[in-house]
C-alpha cells in the first residue's frame, strides 16, 4: 500500500562502491600478484642478481636522487609560496592560488602523458633536446 522509502541519500551507493572497490583491487592486485608469482619462481641467488644488477643499481640512484632534488625544490619554492600567498595581497593573487592548486586537480597520468609527449623525440622539447 505505502512504499517504503529509502533513508539513503545517494541510490545504488553500495553498487557503485562495488563495482570502484572491484576496478581498484584489478588494478592494483593483478599486477601485485604477477610480480609476486614472477619472484616465487626465482631463487634467491637470482633474486639477489637481478636487484644487484648495475642497471637496476643506476636506476635505485636516478630515482633517490630525483626525489630528493624535487622534494627540496618543491618544499623550498612551496614554503616562498606559501609565504607570498599569505601574507601579502597583489593583483592576479587569486590566479596564482589557483594555479598553485592545479597540480591536485590534474590527474598524475594527464601530467605524465602531457610530460611524455613534450619531451619525446617528436615533442615541443623533444627536437631540441635530441640535438645534445
Amino acid at each position: 500500500m505505502f512504499a517504503v522509502s529509502s533513508r539513503r541519500v545517494l541510490p545504488g551507493f553500495t553498487l557503485s562502491l562495488g563495482t570502484s572497490l572491484l576496478f581498484v583491487c584489478l588494478i592494483l592486485l593483478l599486477p601485485l600478484s604477477a610480480l609476486v608469482m614472477q619472484l616465487a619462481q626465482m631463487s634467491w641467488a637470482q633474486y639477489w642478481e637481478v636487484i644487484t644488477n648495475p642497471q637496476v643499481v643506476a636506476a635505485y640512484k636516478v630515482t633517490l636522487l630525483s626525489a630528493f632534488v624535487a622534494s627540496i625544490f618543491n618544499g623550498v619554492f612551496g614554503l616562498l609560496m606559501a609565504w607570498i600567498l599569505t601574507r601579502y595581497r597583489f593583483p592576479g593573487r587569486t590566479l596564482l592560488d589557483a594555479l598553485m592548486d592545479l597540480p591536485f586537480a590534474l590527474p598524475t597520468a594527464v601530467a605524465g602523458l602531457t610530460l611524455a609527449s613534450l619531451f619525446s623525440v617528436n615533442g615541443f622539447y623533444g627536437e631540441w633536446l635530441a640535438k645534445f
